[in-house]
């Protein structure tokens, strides 16, 4: 061994002797100290940790809810959970009435129909429409049988799909005239249910009559002859139909005086229900065509409070 060496191992020696070393109960004692005191420092770190999360959710819950957040810009897709399933497309086939919904099933489409108006089958008296008190002429209204259409060479348009018919005779006044004047003319009136589709085609058939006529013989004598045409009409119920006949003035022995005595027929369709008014003149009168258009509209009126 070096001298060196030796040196170094006797001043160990030296400084190691000169160092009492603790028993051994009293380091167990520090060794419990260091143990408690350190479990002291943890439960109170553990209890401010508690009070302090405490705290902080009475702050947010009385600040109330955050701001929502930004929606993703458009078209960016939107991520799915990781347990997520992927999604399956619905199937397209139609299910039976006994099937229970299944997932991915679509349920069947359930279109509502409302029910369709029932069609009436008798005609009442308010069906009717009323003359106002100016061409009011006193004599009432009088039911009973009879034409509801001129002559037309013969035609009876959907006389083979009539339901009901009731028609009228109604003596009307101008406004204006005298009350101890007769009557300035007199309405045909006549109501008609058809079965469905009857009076669409009542109304084609009447059109096509009046085509087919556009003269025949007038009855009386001397002989002489009554032209019909068709007008234009818009405007009354679903559909129309306006036509005039004309026939020559004739004096008091019958010939013809010049001039033509003019009557207009008019059909209006409601649904199933078609009204005629035709207007006869009195004593040799013509139409007045704004009298006649305004009470056109009323029994079309008439019509439609009767079907409501």
């Amino acid at each position: 061994m070096s001298r060196e060496l030796h040196r170094y191992y006797l001043s160990l020696a030296a400084d190691t002797d000169e160092r009492v070393l603790p028993a051994p109960d009293r380091l167990r004692r520090s060794a419990d100290r260091w143990a408690r005191r350190r479990a002291a420092i943890t439960v109170l770190a553990a209890a401010g940790l508690v009070a302090g999360t405490v705290a902080g959710s009475q702050l947010v819950l009385a600040a109330g809810p955050g701001p929502d957040p930004a929606p993703p810009p458009a078209g960016t897709p939107t991520p799915l959970p990781s347990s997520a399933a992927p999604s399956v497309a619905p199937s397209t086939a139609t299910p039976s009435p006994s099937a229970g919904r299944t997932s991915g099933s679509r349920s069947p489409v359930v279109t509502t129909t409302p029910p369709a108006a029932v069609t009436p089958t008798t005609i009442p008296d308010r069906a009717f429409f009323v003359l106002p008190a100016a061409n009011d002429a006193g004599t009432g209204n009088y039911f009973g049988p009879g034409p509801v259409l001129p002559v037309l060479c013969g035609a009876t348009p959907g006389d083979e799909r009539v339901v009901a018919q009731r028609a009228r005779s109604l003596p009307y006044r101008r406004a204006g005239a005298p009350a101890d004047e007769v009557p300035s003319g007199n309405y045909r009136h006549s109501i008609t249910i058809y079965r469905s589709g009857g009076a669409g085609t009542a109304l084609a058939q009447l059109r096509a009559a009046v085509r087919a006529c556009p003269e025949q013989p007038a009855r009386g004598t001397p002989p002489a002859t009554v032209r019909q045409r068709l007008l234009p009409d818009t405007g009354y119920g679903d559909e129309s139909v306006l036509f005039e006949t004309r026939t020559p003035y004739r004096d008091a022995n019958g010939d013809p005086s010049g001039g033509d005595e003019v009557h207009l027929v008019r059909a209006v369709r409601s649904g199933d229900v078609v009204t005629v008014l035709w207007e006869q003149g009195w004593e040799s009168t013509s139409t007045q065509r704004a009298q006649f258009d305004a009470d056109s509209r009323r029994a079309v009126e008439a019509i439609r409070r009767w079907l409501d």
